[in-house]
């Protein structure tokens, strides 16, 4: 049996919900959290503010559209298969 706390597979929303726990439950006091020092205090609105934004030429979302439209075709074969 998992822990609620680890069993969400995303970590900077596990981090959210630990701010909220700290908080007495209260998502307005995350907010105004007081403990810039706390090491999941950047984190505390449920964003990574070290992520950046990924650039892609023209020619790279050629690439994905055509990828995912493959994806998508081949799961609707797939699930008229079924």
């Amino acid at each position: 049996m998992q822990c609620p706390e680890t069993s969400n597979k995303n970590p900077v929303k596990a981090i959210r919900k630990k701010c909220i726990e700290c908080s007495g439950g209260s998502k307005s006091e995350v907010e105004k959290c007081v403990i810039p020092d706390c090491p999941l205090y950047p984190f505390r609105m449920g964003r990574n503010p070290f992520r950046t934004v990924r650039e892609m030429s023209e020619e790279q979302k050629v690439a994905a559209i055509q990828r995912l439209a493959k994806a998508r075709e081949a799961a609707k074969s797939k699930e008229a298969q079924s």
